[in-house]
């Protein structure tokens, strides 16, 4: 039988499609809707920062990459890519024009340099003035010199400038909008109360171009946006002589560099002033040169002002305490006697710092061990780990330098770290610490008690609040002996460390032992299925793309093993029609990311559960340091297969993941059921009995 998979990047579009269904969605609140614009825009932004750039690249390693990574030719691909790309971006066009007349309706509007009153116009001077004159820098451009340095992230404005007696010759320059400096939008005062007004800083720049180019006695000007978006590789030398945070400072600084995938501009912009930017940027036609509309880097748009009608956020989106610590002081008290798993962002985050904070002040805790990969801007994980440090714990942080975005933060984390006594870690070479784990050791009674937790997420306070995720808390001694086990790799790097990740009996561990044990576990369910007997898994995931898994799925469906897949983005499966039993999958895209990784085997009634910190990818399973735990608590396992029954019902934000990537939502009959509105009453449930 003939296996087909759908290519990672085409999937990954499909996915990002579903984000802007969302702000499509008339039934959405409008400033989510404009949020979701704005994810969509971001998300965009990335992919042709790493996936597009990765395409381009791997073009020179011909068949063997083809046939080890993308499933289709990457110059197909691109081609591909680039045909949805604009339909998408003709989509996004349409909503947005549709968004600002709904905008309208609620007496807000986008204001121009053009459709300002008398005293908005005196209101823009003054602010650009005392606010904004000090950021911009006009670079001028001519034919003969070198095109300056583009920034990666910033939106630009392109200027043309004339005096009406040259018929014919024009000047151009370029102005980075300074958004990171002063914010990206301007409120403006208004004589109707019940108007708002809101304008961006590019126009606050375009309607002070007078004055910017006052000292050049120009008095036609025509000003348009546009963006430059560069391969993000962080590419790291082989020098012995430079430590690995040396080595990651060296890549950040090497990635200014970088090569540009994409070149979205305005397409009312100045012909000649096009046709120089594609010149100097050395953009051909291969290149991704996309005409959009007037806004650009709507990224921004995710903190759009807070102007419209009050909206009642409705009670199902608030977090509320876990009910096992509403009556008790001490967190560590409870986690002593029970395993607690909490579900984000319906579960509130605090006992995750709470925890780390009684650690910190608790005479008999002797160390903390934690590994962090994105971490909040003002991190109160962080916060907990400098007390406990400066408590004299020994505090050990295993800081991924190499967090894809985080680099740069991260390394300004490990800057504020060691001089706190903080031992931070570096992990093993060539492999990412992507497991989220954290170990706190006490000495009581002469006894060493350890206890601590494990995430499908990122130890993050903030996105916890957006983000679907579980974290369970346990004081295990099994699991604790296993995450004892990893942190003496991370501390003590050595060839040999896989031998050593080998022995852990209670985590799934990565590289190589999890994709080992997945493939037991749909072994023994194919074994089943061919005895006649119920054989089931389920698997959530953000992604789905690891090949020889695919393939195991094929297997596992092709003996009839009933296989169900929940799955945010990328989902390269595509079921096959001889196959005896229909691999089902869907992704559901709605208020919160669903970020979880959940693993269910049916397992002859024994019904093994894990949650997980990695997809389903070869990145993950075969070249990061991951984490498993196996849930062996009876309520918490049906708890978490209650979530999962609950997701697989969804009939409102759920879609069909099908061979044509079609998107359609799952419409039926039955009785309507938004899994995370539904989630979060099945779980308030569980608190008001308690």
């Amino acid at each position: 039988m003939s296996l087909h998979f759908n290519p990672r990047d085409i999937t990954w579009l499909a996915f990002n499609e579903r984000v802007l269904q969302e702000a499509m969605d008339e039934n959405v609140p409008l400033h989510l809707r404009i949020r979701f614009l704005g994810i969509f825009s971001n998300n965009l932004d990335e992919f042709f920062r790493v996936r597009v750039a990765g395409l381009k690249r791997a073009m020179d390693f011909k068949e063997k990459v083809i046939a080890e990574s993308f499933y289709q030719p990457p110059s197909k691909i691109l081609q591909n890519i680039n045909e949805i790309v604009m339909r998408l971006q003709s989509n996004f066009d349409k909503t947005w024009r549709k968004i600002q007349v709904e905008m309208a309706d609620q007496s807000v509007s986008i204001k121009n340099s053009k459709n300002l009153s008398a005293g908005q116009k005196e209101f823009v001077r003054k602010y650009f003035d005392e606010v904004v004159e000090s950021n911009v820098i006009p670079i001028l451009l001519h034919e003969n010199t070198p095109m300056p340095y583009m920034r990666d992230k910033s939106l630009y404005l392109g200027v043309a400038m004339r005096k009406k007696d040259w018929q014919y010759s024009s000047n151009y320059a370029i102005i980075e909008i300074p958004s990171r400096f002063v914010g990206r939008f301007v409120l403006l005062p208004s004589e109707d109360v019940e108007e708002k007004n809101v304008m961006l800083l590019e126009d606050v720049i375009t309607f002070n171009l007078p004055h910017i180019f006052s000292y050049f006695g120009y008095d036609e000007f025509s000003a348009h946006a546009f963006k430059v978006t560069k391969d993000a590789e962080l590419d790291l030398d082989n020098d012995i002589r430079t430590n690995f945070a040396e080595k990651i400072e060296k890549g950040l600084k090497n990635r200014r560099k970088g090569k540009p995938t994409r070149f979205v501009f305005d397409k009312d912009m100045d012909k000649a002033l096009l046709e120089m930017l594609i010149r100097k940027l050395n953009l051909t036609k291969k290149d991704s040169i996309i005409p959009g509309g007037k806004i650009h880097n709507f990224k921004h748009f995710m903190d759009f002002p807070d102007v419209f009608e009050k909206y009642e956020r409705p009670v199902e989106r608030t977090s509320f305490t876990h009910p096992a610590f509403e009556n008790t002081e001490r967190v560590t008290d409870v986690i002593l006697k029970q395993d607690v798993l909490l579900t984000f962002p319906y579960h509130k985050y605090n006992p995750v710092i709470d925890l780390l904070r009684e650690a910190a002040m608790d005479p008999d805790v002797k160390s903390i061990q934690i590994t962090a990969y994105r971490l909040a801007s003002n991190s109160k994980i962080i916060n907990a780990l400098i007390y406990a440090a400066r408590n004299g714990k020994e505090v050990i942080v295993m800081l991924e330098l190499q967090a894809r975005f985080d680099e740069e933060s991260n390394l300004k984390w490990k800057e504020m770290l060691e001089p706190e006594g903080i031992i931070v870690l570096e992990g093993i070479p060539n492999k990412k610490v992507h497991a989220k784990l954290c170990i706190i050791k006490k000495r009581s009674h002469n006894k060493t008690i350890q206890y601590g937790f494990i995430s499908t997420g990122n130890f993050n306070e903030k996105t916890a609040r957006i983000y679907g995720d579980h974290l369970i808390m346990t004081a295990d001694r099994g699991i604790m002996a296993d995450i004892n086990k990893v942190f003496n790799v991370l501390k003590r790097p050595k060839e040999d460390f896989l031998s050593v990740l080998r022995t852990c009996k209670n985590l799934m561990v990565c590289p190589q032992f999890m994709r080992e044990k997945i493939v037991h576990h749909i072994d023994k369910e194919i074994e089943e299925a061919k005895a006649g007997r119920k054989a089931e898994m389920i698997i959530k995931a953000n992604s789905v793309s690891d090949r020889s898994l695919i393939e195991k799925l094929y297997e596992a469906a092709e003996a009839g093993v009933h296989v169900r897949m929940i799955v945010r983005g990328i989902y390269c499966v595509i079921n096959q029609k001889e196959f005896k039993e229909k691999i089902k999958g869907i992704s559901i895209v709605d208020e919160y990311l669903e970020h979880a990784r959940v693993m269910y085997f049916y397992n002859k009634g024994a019904e093994d559960m894990y949650i997980s910190s990695a997809d389903w990818m070869t990145r993950n399973l075969d070249y990061r340091i991951e984490a498993a735990a196996k849930i062996t608590d009876k309520s918490l396992k049906k708890e978490l297969k209650d979530i999962l029954d609950i997701q697989l019902k969804d009939n409102v934000k759920a879609r069909i993941l099908d061979k044509k990537l079609s998107n359609e939502y799952i419409h039926n009959d039955k009785e309507e059921c938004r899994s995370q509105i539904e989630t979060y009453r099945y779980l308030k449930a569980k608190t008001n009995k308690k």
